[in-house]
């Protein structure tokens, strides 16, 4: 979302958590809230969404958000446009660790975490803002409808050529019929 961590109302403060309890959470977006999410994130519809947890302090400086999401989508079937309903639950984990020091040039290359959990602690720790991202990132990409047809193949080639299949992309294709042809076939 494009609000700052403070504007959702869900923002907690770093500064005033208290290292020695844990915060929970709990967020229901209401219906107006839903469909703005629901347009932000592409989709058709968000009927439920839930997302409740808690955010507990994990060493001197870090933080760790744990929570459960949940939510109905609607999407249309990326081959027929027809709705499809999915029902998403799913973990959510966070560690918020302060700035590492490491900054990068911009347009330079750098390596991902392996750890793809890790989030740059700021000022504030905001659930609703991790709810998003975890919504986006758990919706379906390419969401179909029970009744969509099948996908076929399609094959094209210059007319008199044999076509070229999918499995003749495979480098280990025609391994087994080439061992087969020079007598290695047998299994000794």
């Amino acid at each position: 979302m494009s609000r700052k961590d403070s504007e959702t109302g869900h923002a907690l403060l770093v500064a005033t958590l208290s290292q020695a309890r844990t915060h929970r959470f709990e967020i229901v977006p209401n219906e107006a809230e839903r469909g703005q999410l629901a347009a932000e994130l592409g989709l058709s519809a968000l009927r439920k969404l839930r997302f409740t947890g808690e955010i507990r302090s994990a060493g001197k400086r870090d933080w760790l958000l744990t929570g459960t999401l949940g939510a109905t989508v609607v999407q249309p079937c990326v081959q027929t446009l027809v709705p499809v309903t999915t029902r998403i639950d799913t973990e959510v984990n966070r560690r918020f660790v302060p700035e590492t020091g490491v900054t990068f040039e911009p347009g330079s290359e750098s390596e991902m975490p392996e750890d793809e959990s890790i989030e740059q602690l700021g000022s504030h720790i905001d659930p609703w803002a991790v709810m998003v991202e975890a919504l986006a990132l758990a919706a379906p990409d390419y969401p179909r409808s029970d009744d969509a047809p099948a996908l076929g193949e399609f094959v094209v080639t210059e007319p008199g050529k044999t076509p070229m299949r999918e499995e003749d992309t495979k480098p280990f294709a025609g391994l087994a019929g080439l061992r087969d042809k020079l007598g290695g076939g047998d299994e000794s």
